[in-house]
């Protein structure tokens, strides 16, 4: 299983006046193979350019503005300031609005996971957290910004640790209007069918182990490449420098622990009081990579 000690971003679990520090991990990892256009001339990375689409030709930063159709071939054009202005605020903050019942949350509007840490001694804190929502089958509804983007969320207990799975929006999910589905039940499914399947679904059922599951493709390339390097026959690119992120600034809010947890909650559902935003973590531009 793949696992990252890299903190991402650093910030506050926040749910009434509890304010608990934490910082985010990777939980997961890209393991499909990426392929770099190379030129095969000089073996330099080959990256994407700004063109015209009419004419072909290269086009400045500096000419091109950011339009959004609202018709088949009309645009809309939204300035720099504009979007400024709307822009998510970075508040360093997982900012719980609501708990729900663990099983209420259905596996598609689930997109991506990270691991959630204490830092600044705020274990007991965190564990508290941990352990209450394990107790009362819950899991956190919040919203976080990241890298600029705002996220709703869901603040999940596994095991020692918490996870926040980032989430699609409501509006990003498709209803099941357009499909044509039977309807729910065993409708004119037999006993004797029901039967048959019950015992396929027992012969097949196991444990749960990822490791029993590897993405073939990946394999089978990555043993090419391997022989390919044990034959020699590799070649030498040399990639562009980049610039290295900066790190975050967060704001230590331990201090507020102790008074929080002695009545200083809010209502479920109700947004927790704003506190003054951390600095926003410069965004590192990731390197460009071509889809296999």
């Amino acid at each position: 299983m793949a696992t990252g000690s890299r903190t991402l971003w650093k910030g506050a679990i926040t749910f009434g006046l509890v304010h608990i520090p934490v910082g985010l991990h990777t939980a997961s990892s890209e393991q499909g193979v990426d392929f770099d256009w190379l030129d095969k001339r000089s073996m330099d990375p080959v990256g994407y350019k700004r063109i015209n689409k009419r004419t072909g030709k290269e086009i400045t930063k500096e000419n091109i503005v950011k339009g959004v159709q609202y018709e088949d071939g009309k645009y809309v054009i939204i300035s720099p300031e504009e979007i400024e202005a709307v822009f998510p605020k970075t508040t360093q903050t997982i900012e719980i609005e609501r708990f729900i019942d663990a099983g209420a949350m259905p596996f598609i509007f689930l997109e991506r996971p990270y691991y959630v840490a204490p830092i600044n001694k705020s274990d007991k804190v965190y564990a508290l957290l941990r352990e209450a929502l394990v107790d009362t089958g819950k899991i956190a509804l919040a919203k976080v910004v990241i890298a600029t983007k705002q996220h709703l969320a869901a603040l999940v207990p596994s095991g020692p640790a918490l996870v926040l799975n980032l989430l699609r929006w409501g509006d990003e999910v498709k209803t099941l209007d357009a499909l044509n589905l039977p309807p729910a039940g065993r409708g004119n499914i037999s006993a004797a069918e029901m039967k048959m399947a019950r015992q396929l679904v027992a012969e097949m059922s196991g444990d749960w182990d990822p490791e029993d599951f590897k993405d073939e493709f990946r394999h089978q390339v990555m043993k090419l490449v391997d022989k390919k390097v044990k034959a020699g026959d590799t070649e030498t690119v040399v990639q562009p420098e980049e610039e290295a992120p900066q790190a975050a600034n967060v704001l230590d809010l331990t201090a507020l622990l102790q008074r929080s947890l002695k009545g200083g909650g809010k209502p479920a559902g109700k947004t927790a009081a704003k506190k003054a935003p951390a600095r926003k973590t410069a965004a590192r531009k990731p390197a460009q990579k071509k889809a296999a």
